[in-house]
């Protein structure tokens, strides 16, 4: 790779940092009883309410209809994915530094899978709290679950649940296209 790759391939993986400063996913709630909407924001490393009490309504919500709490400190993802992140900076600096391009690929190829892993482990999650329901639930819809969208709207009984990808999505969708571009670009040299 020549050094205008490399550079490339050096800002893609610093970039990454900023994944540790804003939300990668967005999980928003309308309805009657929270005119003003409740929501969450999912970090790398953190889940919290998208204003001061709205983690703590949302649990409230989900007792009611047998879902789990969403408890942050028991979600091992929540460890995992900084390292998850720390590697990929730190090892596409290597790409950069080295100026492989095969390596340059793999890379690339780990960021992907890394990217559809996350997406599936986030169905899981919300498949596993919107079906595994408490037999106590004080309110029972007989055949109703209760997951989110992994990405769009739905309707849940009264609620409106809306999920979408956060900024740090965009920014490492931006990452993975300039390393994808510096590997094409290099092609030619």
């Amino acid at each position: 790779m020549k050094t205008k790759e490399r550079v490339i391939m050096a800002f893609a993986a610093l970039l990454l940092g900023l994944v540790f400063a804003v939300p990668i996913w967005t999980i928003d709630m309308d309805a009657p009883q929270y005119p003003e909407g409740i929501g969450m924001k999912i970090s790398i490393n953190k889940i919290e309410g998208q204003n001061k009490n709205d983690l703590q309504n949302i649990n409230g919500l989900n007792h009611y209809i047998g879902m789990q709490e969403i408890n942050p400190d028991s979600i091992p993802e929540l460890k995992i994915m900084p390292w998850i992140f720390i590697f990929l900076i730190v090892s596409g600096l290597g790409v950069a530094i080295w100026g492989n391009r095969t390596a340059l690929l793999i890379w690339i190829i780990l960021f992907v899978l890394f990217a559809i892993a996350g997406l599936v482990d986030f169905y899981i999650w919300g498949y596993d709290y919107g079906h595994n329901l408490s037999d106590d639930a004080a309110i029972k819809v007989p055949g109703m679950t209760y997951q989110p969208p992994v990405i769009g709207k739905k309707q849940l009984l009264n609620i409106t649940a809306s999920s979408w990808p956060g900024i740090g999505f965009y920014i490492s969708l931006v990452s993975m296209s300039l390393a994808s571009y510096a590997f094409w670009s290099s092609k030619s040299s």
